[in-house]
């Protein structure tokens, strides 16, 4: 079943690749000159460009796969993953990304900067194993940081993620070389349970990725996640998660699955802001280009300071994400 959903799939996006170039290149004739006389923005041949680009690179990494695969077929990922699919994915993400700087004027500015770890491996030793907790905002996000962490950081990333994306035949074939872990879980398996196993996974040089807010931030989820937590008797988070206007309130059943299931990691928070005001087919359509710079913050708290016990656990999570909503209003101010 799984091969045939990947073949499928991966016909299904070779066939639309002349279907897409054909619709970039009626598009670009019938809005060019309107986009000329009106000095405009060009949006339609821009997203046309990139999506033609994306089902390209996406082609080309099922081919690599494939490729890799007939030429190791006996091969195994190890524990720590399967560097030819992190290296793949690496490049997957590298070309993507810079298609969006030239296609959307994405610019990304990150503080402090990233200090590449040195590489770990078998025999080697790199820098502890992290958990990364990040906000959860506009489209493309979780994206970004995952190619922050590989290019940026140099740091081998167990991702959690939205098991719809499965659905991309090539992050399909590679997400099933390296750690991962699909939510929802399947099969009524426990999605804790399979943040905690991919956590306790992790070595030097290992990162895992989760975005404890579960969804992209809206004015509309911030009401909703507020009503929930008053609904669940959950008072005193339902007022903290209100005083937070930029950000949703943080679920704490996987942060504290994978805090006992990697004790002696330290935990990065990464707040951005920039892509937060695209909450809509609309409001990205009249955001491109983009105008603002995409702005990221992190900062590490060591094991060592990370409070004992669930509740002490889940108020220490709502204050980091306090500091991280007041860094967002911070930047709002000086925009």
């Amino acid at each position: 079943m799984k091969t045939l959903r990947r073949l499928a799939a991966t016909a299904l996006l070779t066939a639309l690749i002349p279907v897409t170039a054909a619709l970039l290149v009626a598009v670009t004739l019938c809005t060019g000159p309107v986009s000329l006389a009106r000095h405009g923005h060009w949006r339609a041949p821009r997203i046309g460009a990139f999506a033609l680009l994306y089902l390209v690179v996406d082609v080309l990494g099922v081919l690599a796969a494939t490729a890799h695969w007939l030429r190791h077929p006996a091969r195994v990922a190890s524990r720590r993953g399967d560097t030819a699919a992190y290296a793949e994915l690496a490049w997957l993400l590298r070309v993507l990304y810079r298609a969006a700087t030239r296609a959307f004027g994405l610019d990304l500015h990150v503080t402090p900067p990233l200090a590449r770890a040195a590489p770990a491996g078998e025999g080697r030793t790199g820098p502890g194993p992290l958990l990364v907790f990040a906000r959860h905002a506009g489209p493309g996000d979780s994206f970004l940081v995952v190619h922050s962490l590989l290019a940026g950081a140099g740091l081998r990333p167990h991702i959690v993620l939205k098991r719809l994306l499965r659905l991309d035949p090539c992050l399909d074939i590679l997400l099933s070389r390296v750690p991962h872990c699909f939510v929802p879980a399947p099969h009524g398996l426990g999605t804790e349970r399979g943040m905690a196993a991919l956590a306790a996974r992790m070595g030097p040089g290992d990162a895992l990725v989760l975005f404890p807010e579960g969804g992209n931030f809206t004015a509309r989820r911030h009401r909703r996640a507020v009503v929930a937590l008053r609904r669940l008797g959950r008072d005193r988070q339902a007022a903290r998660a209100e005083s937070m206007p930029h950000v949703l309130a943080p679920h704490t059943a996987g942060v504290l699955a994978v805090l006992d299931a990697a004790p002696t990691a330290d935990v990065v928070f990464v707040a951005h802001t920039g892509l937060d005001r695209i909450t809509s087919v609309r409001t990205g359509w009249a955001a491109l280009p983009l105008r603002e710079r995409v702005e990221a913050h992190w900062w590490q708290v060591p094991a060592a300071q990370i409070p004992v016990g669930d509740e002490a656990r889940g108020d220490w999570l709502f204050g980091q994400w306090a500091r991280m909503d007041a860094w967002i209003a911070a930047h709002a101010e000086q925009a």
